[in-house]
């Protein structure tokens, strides 16, 4: 009989065993990688005898995700498995030991540690509360493996709590409305990475998203009837809890309330009537905080919101209020003057002090981006940042509970190592002890001017997957090959359970080409990313986009870390690394090459009959040439011959040219290890002077300084 380690131990144990044990590469595919884990020879196997039993605290929250796992494992094994809970008395394959429920609904700071030992004798999964077990089961779910002998478990020993206690993801349905099933099929992508919060970001200028009884023209007349019921906001509350998922609404004020007063024109401190916006950006509407019919309002429906809504936060945005009708408001400047304000920003801290009176009457703690952080804040709030450390570690330093967000705006397209290695409290952070505790996790956030139901979890999955490792391993798991290649592995995961990230864009081309055969637009989706939410902004202020223009182009359903990029750059570096003979990789760097040279017949034929790809035939034009020139470069290096003296300026001219950006909004996001390809080419003469290890190093250093500059923040 399998003895369950003492629970009281397990926090104790991971702290002082993740020390050291996963800084390097890992053998195992979990992600998060788990504070302490050693992998040992054997293995058990998963067979259809494999039963699970409750030793200790049971209830339907523990019982329905024993269910749900038996039912994951059978959709990966192909096993029919005894579905339930073993009977009491009888031997189990997994015993599950939960020493108490914890509480009802998931909460900050809730015990999610576990630990999971798999051996000879069977698996047992310990944990002091439900949610601790939830996050065991996901890790064993993770540990499936398969060889010619079928399905099993590695023998492992694991000893698991978060790093920090806050791992949210945030969603924006104000600008583009997301379906019930799209918040759902998230949410459990969440679950399944160990992530414990949805911030749902429920109004903005271009839509009030959900239901109030009290307010009803808030739904009727600011969301062209796109909006969720209050009994499909419980649904999805109760759905989330059972998979340890917070959930924290966010409704914008006083500014980004633009859809409030389509409805309610008095709340706003200029005269109506008011439409819902269809562009991007920051408007003046802004709410009166002079009025005391505003407060009431907000009363009301604060109120309303905090019973629907069982956490105890509450986001009040707060960020981006240009100031404009306050300025312009003649009663607005008299009651400044007479309050002694002489900045709108002190009159903003006047407006978040009264609304954080009602959060706090209908028993709730305020969340607000890192506007809201002015003199007299009281201690229970947390901030949001988005502008930086200096805000975050500002918070941190004055008691206040803080969120890293700045690094994590999805809608900048950056790579998953980008979001991988940005720590909200990083190695040599200036905070003492004391203060760095308040900083209690990040939140990854998914805006959504560019989101559909389609490409949404494109977006979100797999890179937020990285950022879940950030908020939960050790501070010192920060090997990035092997991030990548667990990531790949966790993106098939996540896939398994729902989420769509690896199937929407081929669904996508397809709607937009009508044909089943993608061709040459597969291997352009394989190969491109789209640029960020700045570049496009930037790019079309004189078209800007807006609400209604639908979201079909090819920049809106590719992936934005595409693996090409990473498989790229493994077969130039393998290249070069075989020096001087230049064989290794490049029979398949010669088939790409004359992929790219010959696909604009094709591509051109599906434009003709498909229009809205013919955005893309800048990039097109410019692959054909890079794949020309990079047969040119095979041919030199395997020569051992520069290339005439002008070669070189050339094609680096173009290699700039491709990393433009441009109308189609399409990165090539190689470009970095093409111009290491080109590099070496024009210098392959060298050669003859240096070790071929030293070449190597010299063409990649110097191809890293010519590389530009990528921001994926404001």
């Amino acid at each position: 009989m399998r003895i369950l380690i003492p629970m009281l131990l397990l926090p104790v144990l991971a702290f002082a065993a993740g020390q050291s044990a996963t800084s390097g590469a890992s053998t195992i595919n979990v992600m998060p990688l788990p504070a302490f884990v050693q992998v040992q020879p054997g293995k058990l196997k998963l067979e259809g005898s494999f039963t699970i039993s409750s030793d200790g605290y049971t209830d339907a929250r523990l019982q329905a995700a024993i269910l749900r796992l038996q039912q994951r494992l059978e959709g990966r094994s192909g096993i029919v498995l005894p579905l339930g809970i073993a009977p009491n008395g009888k031997s189990a394959t997994l015993k599950v030991g939960v020493r108490e429920g914890g509480t009802a609904y998931p909460g900050l700071g809730d015990d999610e540690s576990y630990a999971l030992v798999i051996d000879g004798t069977g698996a047992t999964l310990s944990a002091n509360t439900v949610w601790g077990a939830l996050h065991g089961m996901e890790t064993l779910l993770q540990l499936v493996s398969g060889d010619h002998d079928g399905y099993y478990f590695p023998f492992v020993d694991i000893q698991d709590k978060p790093r920090f206690p806050w791992r949210g993801l945030m969603i924006d349905v104000g600008r583009h409305f997301q379906s019930v099933e799209v918040i759902k099929r998230n949410i459990e992508g969440l679950a399944a990475v160990k992530m414990n919060v949805f911030h749902w970001h429920l109004s903005e200028d271009q839509g009030f998203r959900i239901e109030s009884k009290k307010y009803p023209k808030l739904q009727e007349m600011g969301s062209n009837g796109l909006y969720y019921t209050q009994e499909q906001v419980r649904e999805v509350i109760a759905f989330a809890a059972d998979r340890g998922v917070r959930v924290i609404p966010e409704f914008d004020m006083p500014g980004h309330a633009g859809a409030w007063m389509v409805g309610y024109p008095d709340l706003a401190s200029a005269p109506g009537p008011y439409t819902i916006q269809t562009h991007w950006g920051v408007f003046d509407p802004v709410m009166d905080p002079t009025r005391e019919e505003t407060y009431r309002f907000l009363d009301g429906f604060i109120g309303e919101m905090a019973a629907l809504f069982p956490d105890e936060y509450f986001h009040i945005g707060g960020d981006e209020n240009n100031g404009k009708q306050w300025q312009a408001n003649a009663q607005i400047q008299e009651f400044m003057r007479a309050h002694g304000y002489h900045s709108t920003a002190e009159l903003q801290t006047y407006f978040n002090q009264r609304v954080l009176q009602i959060v706090q009457k209908h028993g709730k703690k305020m969340v607000g981006w890192d506007e809201i952080l002015t003199p007299d804040l009281p201690k229970g709030t947390v901030v949001q940042s988005w502008r930086g450390y200096k805000s975050l570690d500002q918070a941190a330093r004055e008691g206040y509970g803080a969120i890293w967000s700045t690094d994590y705006y999805l809608d900048h397209m950056g790579p998953a190592e980008y979001y991988y290695l940005s720590d909200p409290l990083p190695v040599g952070s200036s905070l003492t002890p004391e203060q760095a505790s308040h900083i209690v996790g990040g939140e990854v956030c998914a805006w959504g001017e560019f989101l559909s139901p389609e490409n949404i979890d494109g977006r979100i999955w797999p890179r937020s997957a990285a950022a879940a490792e950030r908020f939960w391993s050790p501070q010192n798991v920060t090997n990035v090959a092997d991030m990548y290649r667990r990531l790949d592995v966790v993106a098939v995961w996540l896939e398994q359970d729902g989420t769509l990230q690896l199937s929407s864009m081929d669904k996508m081309l397809r709607q937009v080409s009508g044909t089943a055969e993608l061709g040459p637009l597969g291997v352009l989706g394989k190969i491109t990313s789209p640029e960020g939410v700045g570049v496009r902004e930037q790019l079309t202020r004189g078209n800007p986009s807006t609400q209604l223009v639908p979201l079909v182009h090819l920049t809106d359903a590719v992936v934005p870390d595409p693996p090409y990029r990473r498989q790229f750059a493994a077969l130039v570096e393998q290249l070069l690394g075989d020096a001087p003979k230049f064989a290794v990789s490049s029979d398949e760097l010669a088939r790409t090459f004359q992929e790219w040279r010959d696909m604009g017949p094709g591509f051109a034929a599906m434009a003709a009959k498909a229009p809205v790809l013919q955005d893309a035939s800048s990039r097109v034009l410019q692959l054909q040439k890079l794949g020309s020139t990079g047969l040119e470069a095979l041919k030199y290096l395997q020569s051992g011959k520069n290339p005439p003296a002008d070669w070189k300026d050339a094609q680096l001219a173009l290699v700039t040219q491709a990393e433009t950006p441009d109308m189609s909004f399409l990165k090539l996001p190689w470009m970095g290890s093409y111009r290491a390809l080109i590099l070496a080419a024009a210098g392959v003469g060298d050669l003859k002077g240096a070790s071929p290890k030293q070449w190597k190093q010299q063409v990649m250093d110097e191809a890293a300084r010519q590389e530009p500059a990528r921001k994926y923040t404001w």
